[in-house]
């Protein structure tokens, strides 16, 4: 008897250590999952997004807006028609693929979206069909006055993994934690068909909208560059092409763009491929627009002097199984430095570069920023690779010399340039000036990275492309009456390990006025059909632009 007592007092001691054992776990390890649980049962939440950041031109103009939209939803509960009915009578305002049958047929949701960022003309449209079970929800889209206007600049507004609007590419990408704002939520009591209950307390937390952008951009002259580019493309049967414009005393980028662009607004219309944007994305060879910095490198380290003559000037180069010639198959004894440069004269620069060295011609290829991101404040720049120091043969350094082999992005090559542009100085490359809300700003100051140049080089070196445009291939399209520096550039561009003989980029960089330069600008064109070369295409181009912003900021010619 006394042996069953105890057998039965250790059962309920058992019983009572597992109950304890189990509160204590519930009441205290898993207190707060399941203190979550049961508020989830008795309140519910929901967020709303915050106004985006809108962005201006350097004139104050709108660039990009926000605009009323709507989010359409059901309440399957409510809804009187079949799943496949409702598709029918909706297919002409919303996208059908990603509507969700099985979500629709159950009647124990109460609240299924059905399409997003719906414009006025819709919603009233699918009011008007009287529906019941529908309803909408006021959110915002992004507004475009320009319309696609700077669309590889802007990037565009998607979602991200939860459905919030997120900004990807160019600056809605880059600066997408300052313009998304903080949304905003409300935390309330539900009853048992999740209906808030009037008259509970319920806690409302504000949006809190997005910062804004002030743009370097000079709207006159970014609508100038997309018409004359839209025009040249054209004209010389190019299927691209690109127009970048600096300020090359402080970095500011004035203008960007690329052909073809896309609807940032409709950016779910087009292949992924658009939303790349060329001028800090794509790599290309640049051939001879490459010159100048090759040259600069070379004076700067005295490697070569100013009236140096060149001694293998006179005919064809032969390294290793390469013959080495000029573009036209002209030769020239005994060229001076500034001569090789007005010439563009490949043989010329092979002589420039050995002079120079490898290891010094790699030095100067990372002061002048190549091997490395510009840091310009847009999502998506790339890095090409650069041959690492040690490892260029006597072939390498003397295609490169003439801007082949070697690989770079316009913005890049563009920011190298406004370092002899500007007296020596590598500044970095900025979209934005100034970040605002309400009644505060931040101002984005110009970042100076580095000195490449002294001032003297650079001065000798802007003549020297003085002379190339004068004198120069491009001469015949040169306006008259100013001092332009620049260069023209037609580069065979790389397929399956060989260079194409047909396709070439054409391309011209160049700064104006050349003693005191407002701008600086790089103009290519990818395989152009009327003329692969860069003085008959890329350069026509680059001077009706230039002639365009010297009447747009009333630069009056020097005589």
């Amino acid at each position: 008897m006394k042996q069953r007592v105890r057998t039965l007092q250790a059962v309920f001691l058992l019983c009572f250590l597992a109950v304890f054992v189990k509160l204590f776990y519930w009441q205290v390890i898993d207190r707060k999952r399941l203190k979550t649980l049961a508020a989830q049962q008795y309140y519910t939440s929901g967020e709303f997004p915050a106004s985006r950041g809108k962005m201006f031109t350097s004139d104050n103009f709108p660039l990009v807006l926000n605009t009323p939209a709507y989010l359409l939803f059901a309440n399957p509960q409510q809804l009187e028609i079949s799943p496949f009915v409702l598709a029918e009578k909706l297919q002409d305002f919303i996208n059908l693929e990603n509507l969700d049958f099985e979500g629709l047929a159950n009647k124990e949701l109460l609240w299924l979206p059905l399409a997003k960022k719906l414009n006025e003309e819709n919603k009233k449209s699918i009011e008007e069909l009287k529906i019941k079970g529908l309803g909408f929800e006021e959110e915002e889209a992004r507004f475009y006055p320009e319309a696609s206007m700077s669309a590889h600049l802007l990037g565009f507004v998607g979602e991200d993994d939860l459905g919030r609007p997120k900004g990807y590419f160019g600056l809605e990408g880059y600066y997408d934690n300052e313009i998304r704002g903080k949304p905003g939520g409300r935390f309330y009591e539900k009853d048992a068909l999740g209906q808030p209950i009037p008259l509970s307390e319920g806690v409302e937390e504000k949006a809190i909208a997005g910062r804004n952008l002030f743009l370097n951009l000079d709207r006159a002259v970014q609508f100038v560059a997309e018409k004359k580019l839209q025009e040249a493309l054209e004209k010389y049967g190019s299927p691209s092409g690109s127009v970048l414009v600096m300020d090359p005393q402080n970095g500011a980028v004035l203008a960007m763009a690329s052909l073809p662009a896309y609807n940032p607004a409709f950016y779910y219309l087009y292949e992924s491929d658009f939303y790349r944007n060329p001028v800090i994305s794509s790599a290309f060879e640049p051939g001879s627009i490459f010159k100048p910095l090759v040259m600069a490198a070379a004076i700067e380290t005295k490697a070569v002097a100013l009236g140096e003559r060149c001694p293998k000037c006179s005919g064809p180069r032969q390294i290793y199984d390469c013959s080495i010639e000029t573009w036209n198959e002209q030769y020239y004894p005994d060229s001076t430095m500034t001569e090789i440069l007005v010439h563009s004269d490949n043989v010329g620069m092979v002589y420039v570069a050995e002079k120079l060295g490898a290891d010094r011609f790699y030095e100067y290829l990372r002061k002048f920023g190549f091997g490395e991101k510009t840091d310009i404040d847009l999502q998506g720049e790339i890095i090409p690779i650069l041959r690492e120091k040690g490892g260029w043969r006597e072939i390498d350094l003397a295609t490169a010399s003439f801007g082949q082999g070697i690989a770079v992005t316009p913005i890049q090559l563009l920011t190298a340039i406004c370092a002899i542009a500007n007296g020596g100085e590598l500044y970095q490359p900025q979209v934005v000036r100034k970040i605002f809300e309400d009644q505060h700003s931040i101002t984005v100051e110009p970042q100076r990275k580095k000195r490449p140049l002294s001032s003297k080089t650079a001065e000798v070196v802007t003549q020297m492309m003085v002379k190339a445009v004068e004198k120069g291939e491009a001469k015949w399209v040169k306006p008259a009456g100013y001092k332009i520096a620049g260069k023209t550039g037609t580069a065979q561009i790389p397929i399956a390990g060989h260079y194409d003989p047909e396709k070439t980029i054409a391309s011209f960089v160049g700064f104006a006025p050349a003693e005191d330069p407002r701008f600086a600008m790089l103009v290519t064109l990818r395989e152009p059909q009327t003329s692969s070369w860069g003085s008959e295409t890329a350069a026509p181009l680059w001077f009706e632009i230039a002639q365009e912003i010297f009447r747009l900021w009333q630069i009056a010619p020097e005589n």
